[in-house]
């Protein structure tokens, strides 16, 4: 069994930055939330009431796979349990374990919290199923390691596959799709210059690291005006309960060189907004917002166009466009992929049981069968990354 080092304290994660940096170059599927500089800056923010298991497997000298866990209280309808999963909380559609063999790395981490005393009362590795990954891997691991496993659907995020070119994606897209598009664009230049932006720095190694706060600041009054000003989930970039989080975040991206800004101008007005983030081609989502002003001209979308031609032309490989509103999306989207999630409930903790018999008769909790069904039934679910 391969040498397991746990890691609780977050700030030694420092000491790990060049390790992390080579593993994450050669994990598959990988995404910037992969990233010892997401985890960071997530744990500072959010980890005070979180315990952090970060297991490096391998020589201690040369670690040859990472796999970061966290456990943290959840409430659910069976009132709040402990539960062991990736440190993600839904910021982006998939996660699991930093390396170029996440079978085996999750395999010997798994037996390690097997073998460890149990700080969790169930467990759920959330957010799997990225494209470039092998799914079985998870259900193989789990099994491994003495734990009895039951996949289910986590959600599902809607992704546009960038191999090909913008002239025949476009052509195959809806037909009120592409006739709006010219027509929007059209429309808005009777009222002045329209331009698109785009803000992709290469970071710091590569001596491009302008943080464009007039940008991101551009983003987030832009996300003020918008609809999503008034929701109550406090997600959007404005939102005082995430604002410095995602600030923070920023200058960890750019630095990186992972930092994706789109803005879309009417003259020198700003009327839409997307930011997001990159890693070798993988563009993740994170938020959009418009002017209302220009609501009705369907600006959103426009930039949404924009953007995928850009992606198209730069070479990028997927776009993530990200889970929820999949109706409005679905016309530039050319594929729903499926996240799983694969769990563990302690046959002697009645309260997991109850959750694990929850699952099942709402039908979430899936056969391995239909499991891996549904995710090689996608375009991108057996898509390997370059």
């Amino acid at each position: 069994m391969p040498y397991v080092r746990e890691i609780n304290q977050i700030d030694e994660l420092l000491g790990l930055r060049t390790v992390w940096r080579t593993l994450l170059d050669r994990t598959p599927g990988a995404s910037f939330f992969h990233s010892r500089e997401w985890l960071h800056t997530y744990a500072r923010h959010f980890g005070e009431d979180m315990k952090f298991r970060i297991l490096l497997i391998g020589p201690p000298d040369c670690p040859e796979g990472i796999l970061p866990l966290v456990v943290y209280r959840e409430g659910t309808r069976v009132g709040p349990l402990r539960v062991l999963s990736y440190p993600l909380h839904d910021w982006g559609s998939f996660y699991g374990p930093i390396g170029p063999d996440p079978a085996g790395t999750l395999a010997a981490g798994l037996r390690h919290i097997r073998q460890t005393r149990r700080d969790w009362d169930f467990l759920e590795l959330r957010w799997c199923g990225a494209p470039g990954t092998d799914l079985r891997h998870c259900d193989k691991a789990m099994h491994y390691a003495g734990f009895q496993s039951y996949p289910s659907i986590w959600d599902r995020t809607a992704v546009v596959d960038l191999r090909g070119d913008w002239a025949s994606y476009f052509a195959g897209r809806p037909s009120s799709l592409r006739n709006n598009f010219r027509r929007r664009q059209k429309r808005l230049a009777k009222l002045g210059a329209l331009r698109f932006e785009r803000y992709r720095p290469r970071g710091e190694p590569q001596g491009d690291a302008d943080l464009r706060w007039d940008l991101y600041e551009t983003c987030e009054r832009l996300a003020g005006r918008s609809w999503q000003a008034s929701s109550t989930s406090g997600t959007t970039l404005s939102s005082d309960s995430i604002r410095s989080f995602l600030r923070d975040v920023h200058v960890e991206a750019v630095r990186l060189g992972a930092a994706d800004i789109n803005l879309l101008w009417l003259d020198d007005r700003p009327v839409a907004f997307a930011y997001n983030y990159h890693w070798r081609g993988y563009v993740s989502g994170l938020r959009v917002g418009f002017d209302p002003e220009f609501g009705r001209e369907g600006v959103g979308g426009l930039l949404w166009g924009m953007s995928l031609r850009d992606s198209f032309e730069r070479g990028d490989r997927v776009y993530d466009m990200g889970a929820g509103a999949l109706d409005v999306k679905r016309h530039y989207r050319t594929d729903v992929l499926p996240i799983f999630r694969f769990g563990h409930y302690p046959a002697l903790a009645p309260r997991t049981q109850l959750l694990r018999l929850r699952r099942w008769a709402q039908g979430h909790l899936l056969g391995e069968d239909a499991a891996l069904a549904l995710c090689q039934g996608s375009a991108l679910g057996v898509a390997q990354t370059s």
